[in-house]
């Protein structure tokens, strides 16, 4: 399957509302960012931790709803774990997710985050669950 900016966003209008702009989809990997903006921070001026799970969700998500088996509905977070090593206080951060498994019934990603130096601020383990289609 192959999705572009355009219509993962319409899949998922939280996404675009929340301002998350993916740069590489690709059943291998999901590539999407996010600005610090100041309404996005928190004490201290750092991205929210809201936010950092929020993008990592998305990428994971996106990531999951490209590797869906066929017949497949959608996909649903059934588990996310995020590990915060760091904060963001000015730039974007991007969250890139790669495929740990792929199967009938879940799909798991892992998705660092990292600032625009590089350096990793974030790591979030996303177990998705694949919904049935129809019939």
């Amino acid at each position: 399957m192959q999705l572009s900016n355009d219509q993962i966003l319409a899949l998922v209008p939280f996404t675009a509302f929340v301002g998350v702009i993916y740069t590489e989809l690709t059943p291998e990997r999901v590539v999407a960012a996010l600005a610090v903006t100041p309404e996005r921070t928190t004490i201290g001026g750092g991205l929210h931790g809201g936010a950092l799970m929020t993008l990592a969700d998305s990428a994971a998500a996106a990531l999951a709803t490209l590797n869906l088996p066929q017949g497949a509905a959608g996909t649903v977070t059934i588990d996310s774990a995020t590990h915060f090593l760091g904060a963001a206080r000015s730039g974007t951060v991007t969250a890139a997710a790669r495929l740990l498994h792929s199967g009938r019934t879940t799909i798991v990603a892992e998705v660092d985050l990292t600032d625009d130096a590089g350096r990793l601020i974030g790591r979030t383990t996303q177990v998705q669950a694949v919904l049935a289609g129809a019939g």
